[in-house]
């Protein structure tokens, strides 16, 4: 097959992982913009490469003009979590989509590998618009948490080099690695809420110090500065005593106060 026909072939692959890619990830800051937590933390995606494709159709013996129908991980997308319990959350989010549908479900969290992976798998149908017209795209979907995700990217890494004949000792010690993930997932889980309070105060500490800041900016125009500089230190020195309730007492009086002032320059 020509290298061009290969450039036809993969580039609504390629449109499918980019709008995918963008998706997910709006779905990410819609849930921030509404000050809930997001079952997504990551995503990313990836079309695989000629020599990936081939390898992959010569070990299941797949004839090139039946490579789109038989190989659904053409394209990719990698979606992180933070917990284990976010996994089904995303699964229920593909499924209520109406611009996609599920093809199959592989669960390897409930039904992990002997060699100790982990993850969940969807192959769902996507329809991209090219300059052909449309064309119906199989990309998998894989789900997995932080931990999970960074022992299978060590994973294939080695399976990579030593080409699926992997040392006994490497093999091994991957599989204590992977019983070390499992915990650690499960004890992530047990302090879910204690993790996501915490997360959750950042954030609401990081957006009451946005607005203070934008306040103190605006009040530089329109207010005396002498009166500002004392407002810039009263905010430095509640600052550092990481007092929330009392940040959120000065932010809303120096709402007041920048209304006051808004209102005067409009004499």
């Amino acid at each position: 097959m020509e290298i061009q026909l290969w450039r036809e072939i993969l580039d609504p692959y390629v449109l499918a992982v980019d709008e995918l890619t963008v998706k997910f990830r709006h779905i990410i800051e819609e849930y921030r913009k509404m000050g809930e937590y997001s079952p997504i933390e990551q995503v990313d995606g990836r079309v695989k490469t000629i020599s990936s494709i081939l390898e992959k159709a010569q070990k299941k013996q797949v004839d090139l003009d039946e490579i789109e129908e038989k190989i659904e991980d053409i394209a990719g997308i990698r979606i992180i979590c933070q917990f284990v319990e976010d996994i089904n959350r995303v699964v229920d989010i593909i499924k209520k989509r109406t611009d996609m549908y599920i093809k199959s479900e592989k669960d390897y969290i409930a039904n992990m590998k002997p060699s100790g992976y982990r993850s969940y798998h969807v192959i769902i149908y996507y329809t991209v618009q090219t300059l052909g017209g449309t064309k119906e795209i199989q990309v998998e979907i894989q789900i997995r948490t932080l931990a999970m995700n960074f022992w299978a990217t060590i994973e294939h890494s080695l399976q990579y080099k030593y080409k699926q004949n992997m040392p006994e000792h490497i093999q091994s010690r991957l599989t204590k690695a992977a019983d070390a993930i499992l915990c650690l997932d499960q004890e992530m889980s047990e302090v879910r809420d204690e993790i996501m309070d915490a997360q959750n105060s950042f954030k609401i500490k990081a957006k009451i110090v946005a607005d203070i800041l934008t306040n103190i900016q605006n009040l530089y125009k329109i207010a005396n500065k002498r009166d500002v500089m004392k407002i810039q230190d009263e905010f430095f020195e509640l600052y550092e005593t990481n007092d929330l309730e009392q940040l959120e007492r000065f932010a809303k009086e120096l709402d007041i106060i920048s209304e006051g002032y808004r209102a005067q320059s409009l004499w």
